[in-house]
């Protein structure tokens, strides 16, 4: 009796061996939504305004999107690793005062004041880091215990020490025009001005790509977000993994920080109090998803391109800018609707 053959398999034959569509690897995409948007955003801008074709208006607008985008990409990175944090807009001003008074106070150099700044912002991230792997609280309870303390702190130290609520001007300080030039200059192109934050940005998507991409550590932060329990089983280092993210938040905040300090000499105590909530909104327009192990840097960097056209879009139709949060609320559950829909069509494909 002679035993049936294996059947043999096509390799052509094969669905998980044929190569995918252009449509279908577009809709596996998570910024597939907001890019959709942000064209729906500028044609509409584009035909009712006629000053936001020009040059300077684009300059504008990318300098509006970079000022968020540079918090958004880091805080994408930490959602997409399953977590939050409520601290990244207040940690911002903390940055941008611990600078200014070290570089007051102790009348040292700018630069002095610019590394104790990072030294004490990363401290700020790895203890919510910290707080969050080894309590195994939520990271909302954590990170609004950290924006109430650092809320806090503000105002009262800077009270403390200056007698007022914002600090003293630094711009007479050796070492101010170099530190302007990196965090605040400006750099001509073709004749015209752009922010050098939107420079910053830029490299920051780059990197935040690479290495969601590229890397074990990307790949880590998607398992960290999918389910933390399964990745900690298969040796993921899900505890390194969180800190880092939480360092990079506060990284982003110190680059903000300094951009806010060295642009206008003088930094308020209140500086940043709700912009945690404009960065996890323009991560979650870019395609993020609230329970993690989905979305991309790309994504929130086109979130973030929103926000800028939506802030300078108004001011050029000269609409009343109070209307700006209604116009942001919106698109957020636009953009949240058309993503789960895209999500949905792609597993159905």
């Amino acid at each position: 009796m002679t035993a049936a053959p294996f059947p043999v398999h096509d390799e052509q034959d094969d669905g998980r061996l044929r190569p995918r569509s252009l449509p279908r690897r577009l809709l596996n995409r998570p910024e597939l939504g907001a890019l959709m948007g942000a064209v729906a955003v500028f044609v509409f801008f584009a035909l009712i305004a006629d000053s936001f074709l020009r040059a300077a208006s684009l300059s504008t607008v990318l300098y509006a999107s970079s000022t968020i985008g540079i918090m958004a990409v880091p805080v994408a990175l930490l959602m997409i690793g399953g977590e939050f944090d409520l601290s990244a807009g207040v940690m911002v001003a903390s940055s941008a005062l611990v600078s200014s008074q070290v570089s007051y106070q102790m009348t040292a150099n700018a630069w002095v004041g610019v590394g104790v700044s990072l030294l004490v912002t990363l401290a700020f991230g790895a203890f919510n880091g910290v707080m969050l792997t080894r309590t195994k609280l939520p990271s909302f309870i954590i990170t609004l215990g950290t924006f109430l303390m650092l809320t806090g702190l503000n105002l009262g130290l800077t009270k403390l020490i200056s007698g007022t609520v914002s600090t003293k001007s630094i711009a007479d300080m050796e070492g101010f025009p170099s530190a302007h030039a990196v965090f605040a200059s400006q750099l001509s192109v073709f004749g015209v001005d752009f922010r050098i934050t939107i420079l910053w940005w830029f490299v920051l998507v780059a990197v935040a790509t690479w290495i969601l991409l590229r890397t074990r550590t990307g790949n880590w932060v998607f398992a960290v977000g999918g389910n933390a329990a399964a990745a900690r089983a298969v040796g993921v280092p899900v505890t390194r993994t969180k800190i880092g993210l939480y360092l990079g938040v506060a990284f982003a905040a110190w680059i903000s920080g300094q951009h806010l300090l060295f642009n206008y000499d003088v930094v308020q105590s209140a500086e940043g109090v709700g912009n945690e909530l404009i960065y996890i909104a323009a991560a979650v327009i870019g395609g993020c998803l609230l329970t993690g192990g989905y979305g991309s840097a790309v994504g929130a960097a086109v979130g973030a391109f929103i926000f800028g056209m939506t802030s300078k879009g108004i001011v050029y139709a000269q609409w009343d800018p109070d209307w700006f949060k209604f116009f942001l609320g919106a698109m957020l559950l636009l953009a949240t609707l058309l993503n789960a829909w895209i999500r949905k069509r792609a597993e159905a494909s």
